[in-house]
This record gives structure tokens, C-alpha cells and sequence, in this order.
């Protein structure tokens, strides 16, 4: 018998995290083995009166694509994909792979060539999305290879990834209401404020956020969410930070990374493993050693690290920034082919201020 998580998640994806309505043209996106998740949300947005259009990658024409595409290959965007971003009502992305080190062993050079091409695409993203003319959302299809990155056996991780999303819940969008309230809470009291301050055992970093709105990631955007994010003004980043968990982008996992800034920007940048890669992607163009994101995980039903960045980024207790390309919605101005989200657990007696007023102690909130 199928498993019927799979149609509860469909539809809050499809109902809630998109709303489709009657007449939108709505993309679906993923790898061949989320398939049977693309299938189950193709039926509820045919259902919802909507358009579907599906397409799926395979990771072996992925690797071929990388392997043996030359550099106008790898530099050109499919003008089908540049229609779809610029017209659709709506895009669902899915997450999902047989083999999450599929690209390991791509020359970095190739990845960012085509990183910097699917950098226009972010970029209509971004601002359709902003503007509100794009509803788009992304979701993980919990596969083996998934699973054995988390130290799961495939069913835990079913349970894990479903749990998250609330679909073991009654009425799963009744509980993501109650996590935008409690998210909205904190945002309307940092309306207005101008200076974050972070310190602890693994930062001591100083950013503005004057003029820029605190974004209420609750599940329509990402799937599952629980995080408040912003983008810093570009050059008031000063000081260090230094991240915990290890950090992945294109397939590599970079390890014990440390940052410095200076007038926003890295000035100094060291890791304890895949140090020349991390070198490499913070010089990829002129934004990628700036500031696009700084954000606060909320999300306590992430327990632990997955090495998927949709859970991770997430976890109650820690934080995290992104070098490379900003928000429109939150006032960001950084433009980059990068978005790299690095991760810092501050429950070990990491702190932030505003304002120079106590806002987070250890992984809580402390304002009233």
C-alpha cells in the first residue's frame, strides 16, 4: 500500500505552501526518484483547477552534463526554464537523489560556470517572488542516499521528514499558523531595530539591519521551515564567526569553516578540510564574499544535523548566515551567483543582542 504521507504532504504543499488556484500555471520540478511525491502533487494541483507541467533530472545525466559539457554548454540555461520562472504562477521544487555525492568529483571551475548561468534564474525568482507575482516552495522526498547522510535507516527518515512537515498531525496547516504567530511575534519586535550584536564561544560579529525587514519562514517557501531571516546591510558586517556544523554547496562538504569581515565583507576565510574549495565559491564574483542572509533556526523538531540544508538551517537553537546573493524581500541589495547558508549552534552559551538589548541566550529567545 502506498504511503499516504506522501498525498497529506502533496497537499499542503499544493493548498498551503503555494495555494494554487483555479487557471495557475503551476511547474513542478525534481529528480526522477521523487517521483512518486511529483506524481501525488500533479494530481492535487489538477485537482486544485490548476495547470501542471512536470519535469524531472536523473542523476546519471546530471553527472554527464557536468563531465562532458563544454563551457557554452555549461553556461547556457534551457530558455524553457527562463519562460517557466518569468511566467508561472507557481513552482514546486522537490529535493531528492539516489546518490547525494553524485557531483563530488566535478572540476569546481564547471559547477560555478553553471552556478553564474542559473544565477539569472534566482534572480527572476527572487524578484517575481518579492513582488508577489511567484508563489514557490521546496520540499525533500526522503530517499535512501538522504537517509544515509543522516545516520538513518530509510524508515526513520521517513518518520523524521514527515514529522517535520507535520504531517502526522490532524490538521497540519493548523500547526504552521501557530508557528507563524510565534514567529510573527519576535519579527514585529525587531521591526524598526538596527543593530545585531553575536557573540560566544564561536563568534564575535557585529551586523546592521537597518532598513531591512525580518522575513516569517513558515512553510511557504520551504517545506518543511522554522526560521526568521533578513538580509544585513551589505557592508556593516565586523568581526568573526565561526561555524559548527560542516557546510555543503555543490555536492562538497567543507568542514570547521571560519570567517572574518571587515566593512562587510570576507577578509579572511579559513576551513579544516576543503579549505581550497571554500576559497574558490567566496571568490566566484564581486557579491559572493558579502553577507545575503542572516537567520535564526526555530524549528526545536530538528533534533539533529542531516547534511541537508532544508532541515539544517532550521534547527531550534542555532543560527545562520549565507554569503552570495540577498533578499529582495528583505531589502537585500547583494547580487551573486552564490547563496551559501553556514551554520552555528549557539546553545553553548552563544548570545545575541539588538540594540545592545538582550534578545537570544543559549538557543532562546529572551524578550517579552
Amino acid at each position: 500500500m502506498a504511503d499516504q504521507r506522501v498525498k497529506k504532504l502533496a497537499d499542503i504543499l499544493v493548498t498551503y505552501s503555494v495555494n494554487v488556484q483555479p487557471g495557475d500555471k503551476v511547474a513542478i520540478m525534481g529528480n526522477l526518484v521523487t517521483r512518486p511525491l511529483m506524481v501525488e502533487i500533479y494530481r492535487a494541483v489538477i485537482r486544485a483547477g490548476g495547470h501542471p507541467l512536470a519535469f524531472w533530472q536523473d542523476d546519471e545525466m546530471q553527472e554527464i552534463f557536468f563531465k562532458e559539457g563544454n563551457e557554452e554548454q555549461l553556461g547556457t540555461v534551457p530558455d524553457v526554464f527562463v519562460q517557466i520562472v518569468k511566467t508561472y504562477d507557481c513552482l514546486i521544487s522537490l529535493w531528492g537523489s539516489a546518490n547525494t555525492r553524485n557531483l563530488s568529483n566535478i572540476d569546481p571551475a564547471k559547477m560555478q560556470l553553471n552556478s553564474v548561468a542559473e544565477g539569472e534564474l534566482s534572480d527572476i525568482i527572487l524578484q517575481r517572488s518579492a513582488a508577489g507575482e511567484l508563489r514557490w516552495v521546496g520540499a525533500m522526498f526522503p530517499t535512501p542516499a538522504f537517509a544515509q547522510e543522516a545516520d538513518m535507516s530509510l524508515t526513520e527518515y521517513e518518520d523524521f521528514v514527515y514529522g517535520t512537515c507535520f504531517v502526522d498531525k490532524e490538521n497540519p496547516i493548523v500547526e504552521w499558523n501557530r508557528v507563524h504567530e510565534e514567529q510573527q511575534r519576535l519579527i514585529d519586535w525587531l521591526d524598526g531595530k538596527e543593530r545585531v550584536r553575536i557573540k560566544g564561544p564561536n563568534a564575535d560579529l557585529t551586523l546592521s539591519i537597518a532598513g531591512r525587514r525580518f522575513i516569517n519562514s513558515d512553510g511557504h517557501k520551504n517545506m518543511p521551515s522554522g526560521e526568521i531571516f533578513t538580509s544585513p546591510v551589505e557592508d556593516s558586517a565586523e568581526g568573526w564567526i565561526r561555524f559548527t556544523y560542516p557546510a555543503i554547496y555543490s555536492a562538497r562538504e567543507v568542514e570547521g569553516i571560519e570567517l572574518h569581515f571587515k566593512n562587510g565583507k570576507v577578509v579572511a576565510a579559513c576551513a579544516k578540510k576543503n579549505e581550497a574549495f571554500l576559497l574558490n565559491v567566496l571568490d566566484t564574483d564581486e557579491g559572493s564574499r558579502y553577507l545575503g542572509e542572516f537567520a535564526i533556526g526555530t524549528n526545536n523538531g530538528i533534533k539533529q544535523f542531516t547534511k541537508s540544508i532544508l532541515f539544517d538551517e532550521k534547527i531550534g537553537g542555532s543560527i545562520h548566515l549565507a554569503v552570495g546573493l540577498g533578499f529582495p524581500e528583505a531589502n537585500g541589495k547583494n547580487t551573486s551567483a552564490v547563496h551559501w547558508d553556514m551554520i552555528c549552534d549557539m546553545r553553548d552559551g552563544g548570545k545575541i543582542w539588538v540594540d545592545d538589548e538582550l534578545f537570544y541566550d543559549s538557543g532562546e529567545f529572551v524578550i517579552q
